[in-house]
């Protein structure tokens, strides 16, 4: 399974459980930690874990190894690492703390309506 691919299964995973604001930042030639990284919030502790959750579970369920499960407890900024691709699930008053999408502002933008319809 390529990069692409399991983007594209983290992504539905959010917007399963009604994660806000998904976006897919496209790294390549940027970070040499990831291809892809999935950013979304959700609006309580428990909607965080249950988006975190939901990807971890999905990523499973296609033999996609998780690598690590970070904040899951906290559920402030859960980090879902899977390998070429990284699941940020923040907590709303979190994501606007940090701003990633500011921070890797020179990152492309997956047209996230493109990635949900296939």
């Amino acid at each position: 399974m390529n990069e692409r691919e399991i983007m594209t299964i983290a992504v539905k995973a959010a917007d399963d459980k009604r994660a806000e604001n998904v976006i897919a930042l496209n790294m390549n030639g940027l970070s040499l930690v990831a291809d892809y990284f999935v950013i979304c919030h959700g609006n309580s502790e428990k909607q965080v874990q249950a988006i975190a959750r939901e990807i971890k579970d999905k990523a499973d369920e296609h033999g996609i190894a998780v690598k690590k499960l970070e904040g899951f407890d906290e559920a402030r900024w859960v980090l879902v690492d899977l390998g070429d691709v990284i699941a940020h699930v923040f907590h709303k008053d979190e994501r606007t703390y940090y701003n990633l999408e500011r921070l890797w502002g020179d990152a492309p933008t997956e047209n996230i309506h493109d990635v949900l319809s296939q």
